[in-house]
């Protein structure tokens, strides 16, 4: 199918995109690298009157190391990251991810922020600022608010950006001396949609592990190093409420959580003991 017709906006600075969001108000929407939003406007799923492209946008093109966190600015491009020398160090769990992420020349067009906006449940990206606790930044005329990735994702496709905002910014906090990190997924064929994606965060004293692709969102649960396995798992397993699709059934979405849950998590204290 082709797009509804719409009006183009290149966003040079930050304040192009607040005088077209005067203009056009919440029928504009936010173009950074488009390889989520341009797929939902070619099938009329998404009709705004205009497009605001920052991919040029000097001002929102940064990765830097600020307060504990890798920061990444709204037109920073998902290759950019991921080619960074440093991300294995700085936050591990992105640079386990990354390899799952579609195919590379999505990667050199989409954005880090533009998936995190998206909010697909099955997303890599969303599910590893879930894990780490990340933030994101929102930023409109008359100031910012950051929200804990909990509260800025608010179901499937859907997040907590109001009227007049847009995402400045995500922050990833740095990797913590002793926690070890793990991510894994399953999908159809490499580069599709996650069936089932987990991570995993273990700290001296507790376990993190968290699953997109099941629920509408993203979701965390957290257990002591010593708690019972495959009791807590099956328990998780259920909490998520799992649908059945054309692809594959509630229960072996169960099923894979409780599976890769424990080998993941296996692994990570596994290589603690050791």
């Amino acid at each position: 199918m082709k797009p509804c017709s719409f009006d183009y906006v290149r966003a040079d600075r930050v304040q192009d995109i607040f005088e077209a969001f005067e203009h056009y108000g919440q029928e504009a929407r936010i173009l950074a690298g488009g390889q989520s939003l341009m797929a939902m406007i070619n099938y009329r799923l998404a009709r705004p009157k205009a497009l605001i492209d920052i991919s040029r946008c000097a001002e929102l093109d940064y990765v830097q190391v600020r307060d504990g966190r890798l920061v990444v600015g709204a037109a920073v491009t998902q290759a950019k990251v991921q080619q960074r020398e440093a991300l294995a160090r700085e936050v591990p769990l992105l640079q386990l991810a990354f390899p799952y992420i579609s195919h590379f020349q999505i990667r050199s067009r989409g954005t880090v922020c533009g998936s995190i906006a998206h909010a697909d449940p099955s997303a890599e990206l969303p599910l590893c600022l879930t894990a780490l606790r990340g933030e994101v930044v929102l930023r409109s005329k008359s100031g910012r608010r950051t929200l804990a990735a909990d509260e800025f994702f608010t179901g499937m496709l859907m997040t907590a950006i109001e009227e007049g905002e847009f995402i400045e910014e995500v922050r990833f906090p740095l990797a913590v001396d002793g926690c070890r990190y793990r991510f894994d997924e399953v999908a159809m064929r490499r580069g599709d949609f996650a069936i089932v994606s987990l991570a995993v965060v273990a700290s001296a004293s507790e376990i993190a592990l968290t699953i997109g692709g099941v629920a509408d969102r993203p979701v965390t649960r957290r257990w002591p190093r010593s708690a019972d396995l495959p009791a807590v798992l099956a328990a998780f397993a259920w909490d998520l409420q799992a649908q059945s699709d054309p692809h594959v059934s509630a229960s072996y979405r169960r099923h894979l959580v409780r599976s890769l849950g424990q080998r993941l998590i296996t692994e990570v204290l596994d290589e603690t003991v050791s």
